[in-house]
């Protein structure tokens, strides 16, 4: 049996240093008592997993002014590992789910030859697979030294000298630098035309808006209900900018399977059919976006 973790026993958090700690155990905490969930394949363990991981990337990168990144830089690069190993599986479960339910909701006219059997042989096999792989992940020595890293960091963190000031001033410029650069990813978006760079663009300003919001959500403790909105509107940007990449995603997915499909001689009529609703489903969002966006700026107080 696996020797449990123990928790180090902190007071209220005071400085910004205590803060962004606090969030760093807590995303630590998270990591270690998910473990035997993701092993017995629990739904939505995969993915509240690779969300604690991210968010503790994310919070070394947002408070570098808190934390040496001499020392956060490569437990990052480890974080970045793990998120990666970790989304083979999520990935494959939420492409699964999209491409059953747009199926599902076909009028039965629309839907040639065995696509269904396709679609659940391909969506097995690669499930299947890929949980294998992350069981593996998580016995790898390179798992066990990450989470024997996070532990030293926490026993023995390694602060700079804006870790000790009060936490409103350096919280708020962290958050508020993730925000600027957000604003700036979206702008460029916007600007491009429809297509593969706009696409790229967009998922580059998803990854941003889930990074300004885990920031927040660090710096809610003690920015209270300004960061907690900001929570609040980078999660509604993060699911629509994230509906518009799982439709670039669901018309890969769907170009590939049709493929396959014709050279075994199939019917690909129904595969033609989900991939122009998913590029409308991504037409409309792109045209929502501009509006949501100012809405989201006038309302931001940060």
């Amino acid at each position: 049996p696996k020797k449990k973790r123990k928790t180090r026993s902190v007071g209220e958090p005071v400085t910004a240093g205590d803060h962004v700690l606090a969030y760093v155990r807590a995303q630590r905490d998270a990591l270690v008592d998910l473990d035997p969930a993701v092993r017995q394949d629990v739904p939505d363990a995969v993915h509240r997993m690779r969300v604690a991981t991210r968010r503790l990337r994310s919070t070394f990168r947002s408070f570098r002014s808190v934390l040496h990144r001499d020392t956060t830089d490569p437990i990052g690069a480890d974080l970045k590992w793990l998120a990666g190993e970790l989304g083979l599986e999520r990935d494959q479960e939420v492409l699964a789910e999209r491409l059953t339910t747009a199926l599902d909701r076909l009028p039965d006219d629309l839907v040639r030859g065995p696509v269904r059997d396709r679609l659940a042989a391909w969506s097995g096999a690669r499930r299947s697979s890929a949980h294998g792989h992350v069981t593996g992940v998580l016995d790898s020595a390179r798992h066990l030294a990450l989470l024997d890293t996070l532990d030293a960091l926490l026993a023995d963190p390694p602060l700079r000298k804006k870790a000790h000031a009060k936490p409103a001033k350096v919280l708020t410029r962290a958050v508020r630098k993730d925000l600027d650069k957000l604003t700036g990813l979206v702008t460029t978006a916007l600007e491009l035309p429809p297509g593969h760079d706009r696409d790229l663009a967009l998922h580059d300003a998803r990854k941003k808006t889930k990074r300004t919001r885990y920031a927040a959500e660090a710096a809610v403790p003690a920015l209270g209900g300004t960061a907690k909105d900001l929570v609040k509107v980078m999660k509604s940007l993060q699911e629509l900018l994230g509906d518009h990449q799982d439709s670039v995603m669901a018309r890969r997915t769907l170009r590939e399977l049709a493929a396959v499909a014709h050279a075994a001689g199939e019917d690909t009529f129904t595969y033609g059919v989900l991939h122009a609703r998913e590029e409308r489903r991504a037409e409309l969002t792109e045209a929502a976006l501009p509006d949501t966006w100012r809405s989201i700026t006038r309302g931001i107080a940060l």
